[in-house]
């Protein structure tokens, strides 16, 4: 894809939206996993929230996006993770 075709301008930063069953470690988990992609994340770009019920947690993951190549490994990472159920 040409970068001229893109929505997004590298590098910014980037919410990915993750949901999984509620797990003392889903969190650390999935932050274990972007740091694999992006370096510089850590707990202050990571925001969590228990579903109504509790049974689900969701976490919006600010990324430093700096390519459309790192953005797409990182969604099938964390998609093929078996503790993740949905990332958008």
């Amino acid at each position: 894809m040409d970068p001229k075709e893109s929505l997004i301008e590298y590098p910014s930063d980037f919410p990915i939206k993750v949901m999984g069953p509620t797990h003392d470690a889903f969190a650390a988990t999935i932050v274990e996993v972007v740091v694999g992609f992006d370096p510089t994340f850590h707990d202050g770009r990571l925001e969590v929230r228990p579903s109504p019920k509790g049974n689900y947690t969701g976490l919006t993951c600010t990324v430093r996006a700096t390519s459309r190549a790192q953005l797409d490994d990182l969604y099938r990472a964390l998609s093929a993770h078996p503790m993740v159920k949905i990332v958008m």
